[in-house]
């Protein structure tokens, strides 16, 4: 069966995907996820009275220590650090593997459809598996966020240590461009799950969709008519009849 013009969509998803599983990298990786503005008159060291908290490490500019960025890990096991950073250590992590996963998985289900395998059997758990994995990098990546905005909402603080040299509350603070790219990857790996999942022969079984040997020999029209005559012939010859008017 020629599928190659069923899947145009589940292409675009994968693309989608693709580009998903890059921006939810970047996310893990930016410090961006809240932005603390601090009070210049009560530190001495932040020179620029901004602070980037991320879930891998909090940074400061500064023109008066060595470094004019200065930046300290936090680490999962940081006793200092409220839930919701070690959280979205561990679920960051698992999204990245859960989006690399969908990607291999899409890409196997777009080459059963356009280098039409023979062996197909396994083509709907394929499309399936992409579709609930894309879904899964979604939700991974979104509780983190969520949680996040929810801490930057409520002005939460984080007493961190001395060596930190970051005040436990800041003056005020909101969310940072981590955010925002986590929430369009969020968005794009929602959509490549939706477009696997919506595949036409997801729901319906590809061998309804194929011809079915009836154990009967294939005859076209001309062997039809020969043996019709053969038959006649036949019949004739038995019962010495003319078949000129046949």
């Amino acid at each position: 069966m020629y599928l190659v013009q069923t899947a145009h969509p589940q292409f675009l998803g994968l693309l989608l995907g693709c580009l998903a599983w890059i921006f939810v990298m970047i996310t893990t990786g930016l410090n961006e996820w809240r932005l603390w503005y601090l009070d210049v008159g009560n530190t001495s060291v932040i020179t620029s009275g901004v602070a980037w908290v991320g879930i891998w490490r909090a940074c400061f500019y500064s023109h008066v220590l060595a470094k004019v960025e200065n930046c300290q890990s936090i680490s999962i096991a940081a006793p200092f650090a409220p839930a919701e950073i070690p959280v979205a250590q561990v679920l960051m992590m698992l999204a990245v593997v859960a989006g690399l996963v969908a990607n291999i998985c899409g890409a196997v289900a777009m080459r059963l459809v356009y280098f039409s395998v023979a062996d197909r059997r396994n083509m709907r758990l394929v499309f399936v598996l992409a579709g609930m994995l894309y879904l899964l990098t979604s939700g991974l990546c979104l509780v983190p966020l969520l949680w996040n905005i929810n801490s930057v909402a409520k002005n939460n603080t984080i007493d961190f240590p001395q060596e930190f040299q970051l005040p436990s509350a800041p003056v005020r603070q909101q969310i940072g461009s981590a955010i925002g790219v986590g929430i369009f990857a969020s968005v794009l790996s929602l959509i490549s799950g939706l477009l696997f999942l919506s595949y036409r022969y997801v729901c319906r079984s590809l061998r309804s969709q194929e011809p079915r040997d009836t154990g009967e020999p294939v005859l076209g029209p001309q062997t039809k008519t020969s043996l019709h005559s053969s038959h006649l012939d036949t019949i004739c010859i038995v019962k010495n009849k003319a078949c000129d008017g046949r």
